[in-house]
């Protein structure tokens, strides 16, 4: 060590810094000497890799109901899915309206997506793949609410009214209904006034309130709503239906495993076989998941162009 004598004496800068640098050096030395803890711990190897995380797959349902009702519905398929596919992870995800449904599979963000028909063959441009259909094709319609008191009774009766929609993509719930109007004579740009409300159960509740005259849903969210509202629903009757069409769909994207993509739609196609499986066509108000491929929507995308030429675009962002 140096005394401090010795550094005391020494006048030079450089001189002291380098007496000040090796009385540093020898404190440390010292210290890590004395102390047995210091050394650098040895390596840990193994003959096996740690477990890594399965990978996360993204279920994006459009908003047939508001987000809680929705997780209600759809959460026990995704259980249903995460129980017997243990090298994936399913996660169910909401949107809060049609708009941000759609930008959802524009921007390719989810890898599962459950869309309408309309929703299906644009999501195709995106680069998704139908892997079946969710729901017969018969209870795919529209649905024309009103109060059973209302005076409504034939289509002309709507001129100068209001009636409520989901979105103007909803299909079952507004294109299909429109194009029902229109070909009863009405113009829906200038006969009646449309709204569009942002989900089904806000269409059927502009009708309750009185805010239109007629409010315009499908089957699937009409069933829930009188289960869920027996009061208000026992106030409204169902007075048209459009003629049917093809169900939503089931979409994975195409960079998605395919070994993934087959069990998933396998297990879909296989739930009425127990009674697990049907426990969740049940919590979802579905009957079964049918076959179905891209080449199914053909009719839909038919339906679509005949409708945008004859009444109005349906893309509207």
């Amino acid at each position: 060590m140096i005394s401090a004598a010795t550094y005391s004496a020494v006048t030079d800068l450089p001189t002291r810094r380098f007496f000040l640098g090796f009385a540093l050096l020898s404190v440390i030395l010292l210290l890590t000497g004395c102390n047995p803890q210091s050394a650098e711990k040895p390596l840990q190897y193994s003959k096996t890799p740690s477990a890594a995380l399965p990978p996360v797959y993204r279920f994006a349902v459009h908003p047939l109901h508001n987000p809680a009702k929705l997780a209600e519905a759809y959460q026990p398929l995704i259980e249903f899915l995460n129980l017997h596919i243990p090298e994936a992870h399913f996660e169910l995800e909401a949107s809060r309206d049609y708009q941000a449904f759609e930008e959802k599979y524009r921007t390719r963000r989810p890898e599962f997506l459950l869309p309408n028909p309309w929703q299906s063959i644009e999501a195709m441009k995106n680069g998704y793949q139908v892997i079946a259909m969710a729901g017969d094709a018969e209870d795919f319609k529209g649905l024309f609410i009103v109060r059973k008191n209302s005076p409504i009774k034939k289509p002309a009766d709507l001129k100068g009214k209001t009636v409520s929609y989901p979105s103007p993509t909803a299909l079952a719930a507004c294109i299909m209904p429109q194009y029902f109007l229109h070909q009863q004579g009405i113009n829906i740009n200038r006969d009646i006034t449309n709204i569009y409300v942002g989900s089904q159960e806000s269409s059927i509740m502009s009708t309750y309130l009185d805010q239109s005259a007629a409010g315009v849903t499908w089957p699937v969210p009409w069933r829930l709503f009188q289960q869920d509202h027996p009061h208000e629903a026992a106030q409204l009757k169902v007075l048209w239906e459009t003629p049917c069409l093809l169900n939503n769909s089931v979409m994975i994207r195409d960079d998605v495993p395919s070994v993934i993509s087959r069990k998933v739609r396998q297990l879909l196609l296989d739930l009425p076989q127990t009674a697990e499986g049907r426990a969740v066509l049940s919590s979802m108000s579905t009957t079964r998941f049918h076959v179905a491929d891209n080449g199914s929507y053909q009719k839909v995308r038919d339906y679509v162009t005949a409708f945008e030429k004859e009444v109005r675009p349906v893309d509207t962002k």
